[in-house]
């Protein structure tokens, strides 16, 4: 009996230090010294980023206009050349069964040629004499020459389809030229390869890439939600990730009016017209951002956005103000644009409140969280 008393009073002097030391745990605060900081008078700008690349404006796709092997190549790529100057020569290989084709139409239309200058002579005379009318001549004289005609382009096509070209032709088939001035971008084929000509049913076989590098454009996308703060003419600036401590100026000039999806999100192609100088080389592909301001406050009043706290329920933004040294109360606040690191103040905070700065954490004891969120409570 006189154990189970002893182990009672064990227990009880236990439960009693137990209670103590969490009463103590609980209830006591670490010292921690809050900074303040104030308001500041800042231009904010509204900015929008847009990644993408810096591609010329006018890039053409060479091919040639009629098939066969590639014979020669003049250029190499980064080469200059002027719109007309060779890039490349054709082999024409023709086709046996369009060959014969047109060989029999040769030897066809000499048949009927040969037939209508017998019929042609014989009525002149008739014609001379009187015997038929004029009209039955001037219709015989016609056929004749048709007949002629027909036969000069039976050759001419028996020629192309051999050679390439027509006798005497100052541009020939053959003769692949540049159709504008710039630099050689890609040369993607070599001399014995198979050309085909463009057509309906094929884009042809590009014989070389020619883009005029003076010209560039910025090509990027913006997400659905920002689109809508743009309009053709805004500024942009241009930093290409290949170029360091470079901003270049440009000019927005096109906002698709159809969205794509890429990666779930639907975003909008932009362009914009660059202005080089030439400080530096821009090279086709170049990837780039762009900056384009949308909005522009002047001398504001600006908080840093650290500054802010947000309400867990009504998500409203808040700060804290000091009003005794260290002691603070919990004041709604009302902000406008943004550049991303300080924030239009437009009410709540004057320029001379202290802002309370969550420079350290205090751990919050058990029980007393529904007493924060009610201390913390905005007031309506």
């Amino acid at each position: 009996m006189k154990n189970i008393k002893n182990i009672g009073f064990v227990l009880i002097a236990l439960g009693l230090l137990f209670s103590i030391a969490y009463y103590i745990k609980t209830n006591s605060r670490s010292a921690i010294t809050y900074e303040t900081e104030q308001l500041k008078n800042k231009t904010i700008e509204d900015k929008i980023v847009a990644t993408g690349s810096v591609v010329p404006e006018d890039e053409v796709n060479i091919v040639p206009q009629i098939s066969g092997i590639i014979q020669e190549i003049y250029v190499d790529e980064g080469d200059q050349v002027q719109a007309g100057d060779l890039l490349a020569k054709i082999k024409v290989i023709p086709n046996e069964q369009t060959l014969n084709s047109a060989e029999g139409r040769v030897k066809t239309t000499q048949i009927i040629l040969k037939n209508s200058e017998k019929e042609y002579y014989r009525n002149k005379k008739l014609f001379e004499k009187g015997i038929i009318s004029e009209q039955d001549f001037n219709s015989i004289e016609l056929r004749f020459n048709q007949d002629k005609q027909n036969l000069e382009n039976a050759k001419s096509d028996l020629q192309i389809i051999r050679l390439g070209s027509i006798g005497g032709s100052a541009l020939t088939n053959t003769n692949v030229r540049s159709t504008i001035s710039g630099t050689i971008l890609q040369v993607p084929v070599k001399e014995g390869d198979q050309a085909i000509e463009a057509n309906t049913f094929n884009p042809g076989t590009t014989i070389a890439t020619v883009a005029d590098l003076n010209k560039m454009i910025f090509e990027g996308r913006v997400d659905e939600g920002e689109v809508s703060k743009l309009r053709t003419g805004l500024p942009l600036k241009i930093e290409i990730g290949a170029i360091e401590d470079k901003v270049y100026e440009a000019k927005l000039t096109l906002i698709a009016p159809k969205g794509i999806e890429v990666a779930g999100a639907i975003q909008f192609q932009i362009e914009g017209e660059v202005y080089l100088d030439d400080e530096y080389i821009i090279r086709a592909g170049y990837s780039a951002n762009a900056t384009i301001v949308t909005k522009v406050k002047e001398n504001v009043l600006a908080i840093d956005e650290y500054l802010l706290q947000f309400d867990n329920k009504t998500k409203e933004a808040f700060v804290e103000i000091e009003i005794s040294d260290q002691n603070f109360e919990k004041r709604k606040i009302e902000i406008g644009i943004s550049d991303g690191v300080f924030a239009e103040v437009l009410s709540g905070v004057s320029l001379n409140d202290k802002i309370k700065v969550w420079n350290k954490t205090e751990p919050i004891k058990r029980g007393e969280v529904e007493d924060v969120d009610d201390e913390y409570k905005l007031d309506r």
